[in-house]
């Protein structure tokens, strides 16, 4: 069956993500964790899938407009890719039990989202500050950056599905300062194809994703990027910039609240079966 709530959440991030740019990662996971009660994992591995999905048409749209820089891709795949296996390995040869793996991608999971509000906040007066210094690194040290950038991200998108956007512009933007925004957005996304599918490829490995619930989410999500894309020109960047970031950093607080709060309750617990 079709649930609507899914249909109308998928829209919203759709919506979202078309005004502002940011992966939906940081939007569509702490919605299915906090909201729908997914699992932390099945939502991470979903949700990477679904992100491959939606960011497959826009690599198409941004490769047939040439707005790609290839070599800036291919250097995030060498260190991103690798990275990203590597993380999945590890997991699974460490067979985290249900509890240990909940509480290690929440917390990965908050960490990421304030770093993607950070990014959001501040890019303007980084980019500003930092970028004119950026025009002199050598092209060595930029190729070093970027692969490692891209192992930064492999780890994060893996674990929690988010960083591949607003970190990732970020980032590039100081690392390659003469490209246009169009091309280090476009960058992006190409980018986070692959990585996202070899990550959520991992998780469905495992059983980490739930087919259903992404079908359905995409069913939402594709019209709201249309939309989104539509009105982000008639809406202030700075205040959609603002207000995406308080969002992300209220969700990050709440998963972190949670978080503590659980081992709390489960001791409370055993004290009190100890007691009796």
């Amino acid at each position: 069956m079709i649930d609507p709530l899914y249909v109308a959440s998928g829209f919203g991030v759709g919506l979202l993500v078309g005004m502002t740019g940011v992966g939906g990662g940081s939007l569509m996971t702490p919605l299915l964790i906090l909201l729908f009660g997914v699992h932390p994992s099945i939502a991470v591995g979903t949700d990477l899938l679904y992100a491959a999905a939606t960011k497959t048409g826009g690599s198409v749209v941004h490769g047939w407009s040439r707005t790609v820089h290839w070599s800036a891709v291919s250097r995030l795949c060498c260190g991103s890719i690798p990275a990203s296996v590597l993380t999945l390995f590890v997991s699974w040869k460490l067979d985290l039990g249900s509890d240990v793996e909940r509480s290690l991608v929440n917390l990965v999971l908050s960490a990421a989202l304030l770093l993607t509000a950070g990014s959001a906040i501040l890019r303007p007066w980084i980019v500003n500050r930092y970028r004119p210094r950026a025009m002199q690194v050598d092209t060595r040290v930029t190729t070093i950056a970027t692969v490692l950038l891209g192992a930064v991200l492999g780890v994060l998108v893996s674990i929690s599905s988010v960083g591949a956007g607003a970190v990732g512009v970020t980032a590039l933007l100081l690392l390659y300062p003469r490209l246009p925004m169009a091309t280090i957005i476009g960058s992006d996304i190409v980018h986070a194809v692959p990585l996202t599918l070899v990550a959520g490829a991992g998780h469905w490995a495992v059983g980490a994703v739930d087919w259903h619930l992404m079908g359905v989410l995409l069913m939402g999500s594709l019209p709201g990027i249309v939309v989104g894309s539509y009105s982000a020109a008639r809406i202030p960047e700075t205040a959609l910039r603002f207000a995406l970031a308080t969002v992300l950093i209220i969700v990050a607080t709440k998963i972190i609240s949670e978080e503590l709060h659980l081992p709390l309750a489960t001791l409370q617990a055993s004290a009190r079966s100890e007691a009796h």
